[in-house]
């Protein structure tokens, strides 16, 4: 067995069309509708240029296989941040600038990699990975 890459991540919020906003405007991801028995008022999927639906985006009252209590914007127990390889640095800092959102920037020189952290609109820390960009 080995893990290939990260599949997705499943955010559970209160804010749906400015969560799948943030996303879209932030990355450029193509907002969809999650399949069925999902609905559109309770769930929407965030594609990649690829054609991967890489972030799941369920409303509070959403159903889900396996449920357990989560509040919105809250910590998220283990999680800490998602991370992403990126490419286009200066495209995503110039996006995060015109929506005036908070973020902070990080160089590891030693990798060649530069990072910006942001948060999306539930709190859920982004590490946007740059390498040798």
């Amino acid at each position: 067995m080995n893990v290939e890459a990260l599949d997705h991540v499943n955010i559970i919020t209160d804010r749906l069309n400015e969560t799948a906003d943030f996303y879209g405007q932030l990355l450029g991801l193509e907002r969809r509708d999650a399949p069925p028995p999902l609905t559109p008022q309770n769930a929407t999927w965030m594609f990649d240029a690829e054609g991967r639906a890489i972030i799941h985006i369920n409303t509070t009252d959403c159903p889900r296989t396996f449920d357990r209590e989560v509040q919105p914007g809250s910590l998220t127990g283990a999680l800490h941040h998602v991370a992403l390889k990126c490419t286009g640095y200066d495209e995503v800092k110039g996006r995060l600038d015109a929506m005036r959102a908070d973020y902070q920037e990080n160089l590891v020189s030693a990798i060649s990699l530069r990072q910006i952290f942001t948060a999306d609109p539930n709190n859920v820390l982004l590490e946007l990975n740059f390498f040798a960009q």
